[in-house]
C-alpha cells in the first residue's frame, strides 16, 4: 500500500492537492457507537478528510473495542506533562566546531514563553459520523445508510458466529 509521511500541519494541504485517495488511522479505543480515541490530531484529520470528500477509515483490532462505553464521551483522555511541550532535549554542539560535543552530552532547553499555560491531551475522540468504516481482523464494520453511528456490538455478535 503506498504511503506518504508528513507532519501534522501538512495534512490539510496534502488533502487539498488531491494526491491521496483515503485516510487510514489506528485507534486505541472503539466505543459501542463507533466513536474512536486515538493519538491527538486524529479528530482534525477526520474533519479535513470530510471537507475534502475523502474516505476516513479506522483500522483497529477487536481488542480495542469496548462496547461497555456507549460513546466517546465516556473515554477518559490522558493529560500529559506540560514539559512535553515546553522543553526539548538535544545533543550539545561544540561551540568552536559546530559538531557534536565529545563526550556526547544532552541539554534540555525551554522552548516556550516562561509560565505559559499548557493543555497537552494525549488523545482525542473522533465521532463515528466522520468515520467511513472501521477495519478489524474479523472484518469491516460499516454504518447503515444515513446512520450517524455504527452497531459495533451487532458486528461483534455476527463476527463471533462466523
Amino acid at each position: 500500500m503506498p504511503a506518504t509521511l508528513v507532519t501534522d500541519s501538512m495534512a490539510a494541504a496534502l488533502m487539498a492537492t488531491r494526491r491521496i485517495s483515503a485516510v487510514v488511522v489506528g485507534a486505541d479505543r472503539v466505543t459501542a457507537n463507533g466513536d474512536t480515541a486515538n493519538k491527538i490530531g486524529t479528530y482534525q484529520l477526520a474533519i479535513v478528510a470530510r471537507h475534502h470528500g475523502l474516505p476516513f477509515f479506522v483500522a483497529a483490532p477487536t481488542t480495542s473495542i469496548d462496547v461497555t462505553l456507549a460513546s466517546g464521551a465516556a473515554i477518559p483522555i490522558e493529560e500529559r506533562k506540560p514539559t512535553e511541550l515546553t522543553q526539548m532535549a538535544g545533543a550539545m554542539l561544540d561551540a568552536a566546531t559546530g559538531k557534536l560535543a565529545t563526550p556526547l552530552a544532552l541539554q534540555t532547553v525551554h522552548v516556550s514563553a516562561p509560565g505559559i499555560a499548557v493543555w497537552n491531551p494525549g488523545f482525542d475522540v473522533t465521532p463515528a459520523s466522520l468515520i467511513t468504516a472501521i477495519i478489524t481482523e474479523r472484518g469491516v464494520i460499516e454504518r447503515a445508510p444515513d446512520a450517524a453511528a455504527f452497531d459495533v456490538a451487532g458486528f461483534l455478535k455476527t463476527a463471533a458466529a462466523l
